[in-house]
């Protein structure tokens, strides 16, 4: 009897232990995906952001006049920031220099370049027809001669985008949902190694309540123990990264890398306690000489 009851211990411990390790392993897959596509998405909003509009002014505008031309440009919801480029720079400029290689001021007897701003575009700008607007509008601002923006590179740049954030967007769904399927099996056989305790509790009438609880409490420690090995792995796997390739500058995010920490534990803890949850629910329901064949 002794040798039973140590050997149902031990199948007991042993599946709780491998299911344990299974959910820690399964966490730290989503958690690597997840810091991944944060980092990929993130990426793809700065590109959108990175664009830049060129907005040319008349000759001989005043400092007043100019300042009103910012200000009509910085209160679309379009510009992130704008910074003014006189003539004068753009001449002196070492590029412009390098393109030209002679003296065009003296050449022409005057600097022909006009004086503008650079306007940094909003993720906004993916929206064709809002930019067209955006355009148009400045246009007609007084005191602005040109607006000039890269149209063709910004549409191509856009739809891929999308459908690169489309693409991560299904693989990091998928995955998730994989990952859940496969808790939701691991819990499964945990808590079928314990079915004869079960039997036994219905056998003498305990409630469902009383049988249940037990397997919560279990539940919420092996969700909270998958959490933290997952979050040591994780940051273990970040460190080699970082000590390997220094300029991705993983060891500057660490509000990011500890957020995703915090969310495996949750979601460890949550699908830990509601796959137990149900499938305990189901030995409960279901009858003594079925459950063996579950």
């Amino acid at each position: 009897m002794a040798a039973e009851t140590n050997k149902f211990v031990y199948r007991v411990r042993n599946a709780y232990v491998v299911s344990t390790i299974s959910i820690a392993l399964l966490l730290f897959l989503l958690g690597g995906v997840g810091y991944m596509l944060v980092n990929i998405l993130s990426t793809t909003a700065k590109m959108r952001e990175g664009v830049t509009m060129i907005v040319e002014l008349k000759d001989s505008l005043s400092e007043s006049e100019r300042n009103a031309v910012a200000e009509r440009l910085a209160e679309s919801d379009m510009v992130v920031a704008l910074k003014y480029i006189s003539k004068d720079e753009k001449l002196n400029d070492e590029e412009f220099r390098r393109t030209f290689a002679v003296d065009v001021k003296a050449a022409l007897g005057e600097n022909p370049l006009p004086d503008s701003f650079d306007v940094t575009l909003s993720a906004l700008s993916s929206d064709e027809e809002a930019l067209a607007a955006f355009v148009e509008e400045a246009s007609k601002i007084e005191g602005v001669t040109h607006v000039s923006y890269p149209k063709m590179f910004l549409g191509v740049m856009h739809s891929a985008l999308d459908v690169m954030q489309l693409i991560v967007l299904i693989v990091g769904g998928a995955l998730l949902l994989v990952s859940l399927l496969l808790v939701g099996n691991t819990v499964r056989l945990a808590v079928y190694s314990e079915r004869e305790l079960i039997n036994v509790l219905k056998a003498v009438g305990a409630t469902r309540w009383f049988i249940v609880k037990p397997f919560l409490v279990k539940s919420l420690l092996q969700g909270v123990i998958a959490g933290v090995v997952a979050t040591i792995l994780l940051v273990l796997a970040l460190y080699g990264v970082d000590y390997a390739l220094p300029d991705l500058g993983i060891a500057s995010q660490v509000e990011l890398i500890a957020i995703i920490a915090g969310i495996m534990v949750a979601v460890g803890v949550v699908i830990a306690v509601v796959a137990t949850l149900i499938i305990v629910n189901r030995f409960v329901s279901m009858k003594t000489n079925k459950i063996h064949l579950y």
